[in-house]
C-alpha cells in the first residue's frame, strides 16, 4: 500500500510518534478549552459586577452581613469616623505617583459595628513622616462600593502592631488590633469630602484576556505539533530496484 507522495517523499507515520502527537494535541486543545471557558466566565464575571455597580444604592445596616452578598455594590453607610483607628496602606501609585490609601472605620449609626472606609489617596511625599488626613467627627453618611479586601498578598514577616502603617489590610487582624466589631468588606469611598484624597477607582481586572491569552498559546502548540507531525512523517521514498 502506498502513502501520500510529495516530491519523492512519501507520508509513513510511526505509531509511537502518531499515538505521541494524538495525546499532545488532545491535551493542548483540551487546556485551550478550558481557559476559553473560563474568558467566558470572567466576562460574564465582568457583566454581573457593572450591572451591581451600576444598580440602586444599598443602606448598610449595623448588622454582620455576608460580604459576598454585597461585593462590588453601591452601598451607603451613615455613622462616626474612628479617626484613632485610622490606616494608611502603602505601595498604592496614582498617575504614576507612590502615595498611600487612607482607611478610617465608621462606627455604624445604632449599634457596635464598625466598616472600614477607604476615603482615597494621598501622596507620601516625605516617607520619613506619615501625612496626616483631617477626619471630621460630626455623622457621617458615606457612599461608594463594597469591595472584599484581597487575600491575594505577599508578607515576608508579620507586620508590627504599632503605628499606623500598613503592607496589607487583613480584616480579621485588624479586629484584634483595634478591638474594633468590623464588617467583612470595605467601603470605597465615592461621595466627596473635604479632606484632599483622591478618589479614583479602578475597575477590577477579571482576567479575560490573560485567559483568552493562554488558550491562543495552547491552542498555538497544538497546531505545531499537527504541523510537525505531518512534516516529520514524510519519509524519503525508496528507490524502486529491478
Amino acid at each position: 500500500m502506498t502513502g501520500i507522495r510529495i516530491s519523492g517523499r512519501v507520508f509513513r507515520p510511526g505509531v509511537a510518534s502518531s499515538i505521541a502527537a494524538a495525546a499532545f494535541i488532545a491535551l493542548t486543545v483540551s487546556f485551550g478549552s478550558w481557559q476559553t471557558r473560563r474568558a467566558e466566565e470572567k466576562l460574564e464575571l465582568g457583566r454581573r459586577l457593572d450591572e451591581a455597580a451600576k444598580g440602586p444604592v444599598v443602606s448598610v445596616p449595623s448588622v454582620r452581613l455576608d460580604a459576598s452578598a454585597f461585593d462590588r455594590r453601591r452601598v451607603s453607610a451613615r455613622g462616626r469616623l474612628v479617626a484613632r483607628a485610622t490606616l494608611l496602606l502603602d505601595n498604592k501609585v496614582l498617575r504614576g505617583v507612590a502615595g498611600y490609601h487612607v482607611l478610617t472605620p465608621l462606627r455604624l449609626e445604632g449599634g457596635e459595628l464598625h466598616l472600614f472606609v477607604d476615603r482615597g489617596w494621598i501622596a507620601s511625599g516625605d516617607r520619613s513622616r506619615l501625612p496626616s488626613v483631617p477626619t471630621p467627627e460630626s455623622l457621617q453618611t458615606i457612599e461608594g462600593i463594597a469591595v472584599a479586601p484581597s487575600r491575594r498578598y505577599i508578607e515576608l514577616a508579620p507586620e508590627a502592631a504599632s503605628g499606623p502603617l500598613r503592607q496589607n489590610l487583613v480584616l480579621e487582624r485588624e479586629e484584634k488590633r483595634l478591638a474594633l466589631q468590623l464588617q467583612p468588606f470595605v467601603i470605597e469611598q465615592t461621595s466627596e469630602a473635604p479632606d484632599g484624597l483622591a478618589r479614583e477607582w479602578d475597575r477590577p481586572d477579571t482576567g479575560v484576556e490573560r485567559h483568552r491569552s493562554y488558550a491562543l498559546q495552547w491552542y498555538s502548540f497544538a497546531v505545531l505539533a499537527a504541523i510537525l507531525y505531518v512534516v516529520l512523517s514524510f519519509k524519503r521514498a525508496r528507490s524502486a530496484r529491478g
